[in-house]
């Protein structure tokens, strides 16, 4: 048997061949120190911080256009079923017309110069105009009498109205609702304290398009762009909300207060979630935390942003 060999320190060293050799056990390597309480928070906290940049940076870049895209496809077949059975609605009268509910499809905007085709939906909360653009309650449908209006999201969601500016006076648009196809002639865009023009005259109608001015995300103002009926005015009964009783969460440029609640829920199953993949850490090792984190926290943290762009104005 070989003997030690004594180390430059002075201490005794093993030979590495006898103790690699036969009927030898390497000793034990010494244990990793348990992570503390301050290395577990601030893992968590990493965690969750991660997981809602993820989310957030996912929800308004990619999420929102997919849901966006498939919201229109679901409510542009479903309109054409309306208009085919002559279901849809046009607004309570004494003719047996029918109201619109909050969110349901109301008509089919088409804007030949801007190539858009999207399905309007009753209501202009945050959560409306999540799926496309959204009819104000408090104005006549589009092809009645009076003013109506529809407001549009310009860069989240799809981004519907992106383009809204580029439209210049006497482009026509059209919308198609349960009362036939109504078309539109351009007077012109308008922004903060432009004129604005005179009201139509008794019988005729108008159509405002509405939705944020300046860089995407990062809006100066609002853009309104004015359209004159040109086809024949149709029937208008009331609105379904009286003018000036509109909610302010309907309103240009509001947020959508109802949203804290769920936005707090979500949140604190993502804490909960963090803290969990926390202590997971310091029992699995990081391979199977990982495995098991990474999508339950992507899922978490995509519900919580979900929630908080509805807190952004409504037609970012």
């Amino acid at each position: 048997m070989t003997a030690p060999t004594a180390s430059p320190s002075g201490t005794l060293a093993a030979d590495n061949t006898s103790a690699a050799g036969p009927g030898r056990v390497r000793p034990p390597r010494p244990a990793r120190p348990a992570a503390g309480p301050g290395l577990r928070i601030l893992s968590a906290a990493l965690s969750i911080l991660a997981a809602l940049l993820l989310g957030f940076v996912a929800d308004a870049g990619l999420v929102s256009d997919l849901r966006h895209a498939r919201d229109r496809q679901v409510d542009y077949a479903g309109f054409r079923s309306a208009l085919a059975n002559g279901v849809a609605p046009v607004g309570r009268s004494t003719g047996g017309g029918r109201a619109p509910n909050p969110g349901e499809p109301v008509a089919l905007l088409e804007i030949p110069a801007l190539h858009l085709r999207e399905v309007v939906r009753e209501g202009t909360t945050a959560d409306d105009l999540s799926r496309g653009p959204g009819h104000r309650r408090d104005t006549p449908l589009p092809g009645q009498s009076g003013v109506s209006v529809i407001m549009g999201r310009q860069a989240t969601y799809g981004g519907p109205f992106r383009r809204l500016g580029e439209l210049s006076t006497g482009d026509t648009l059209t919308l198609t609702t349960g009362q036939g196809k109504h078309t539109y002639r351009v007077i012109g865009p308008r922004r903060s304290g432009d004129p604005q023009p005179p009201a139509p005259a008794e019988g005729h109608g108008r159509l405002t398009l509405i939705t944020a001015d300046g860089t995407p995300f990062v809006p100066r103002g609002i853009l309104r762009v004015d359209a004159d009926l040109v086809s024949t005015a149709q029937p208008t009964p009331a609105p379904a909300v009286a003018s000036g009783s509109l909610p302010d969460d309907e309103k240009p440029m509001a947020s959508q207060q109802t949203v804290w609640l769920p936005l707090v829920l979500w949140g604190q199953a993502l804490v909960l979630a963090a803290a969990a993949l926390a202590w997971a850490h310091a029992r699995w090792g990081r391979p199977h935390t990982w495995v098991v984190g990474v999508p339950l926290l992507g899922a978490l943290g995509l519900m919580v942003a979900d929630q908080a762009m509805l807190l952004l104005p409504n037609l970012l």
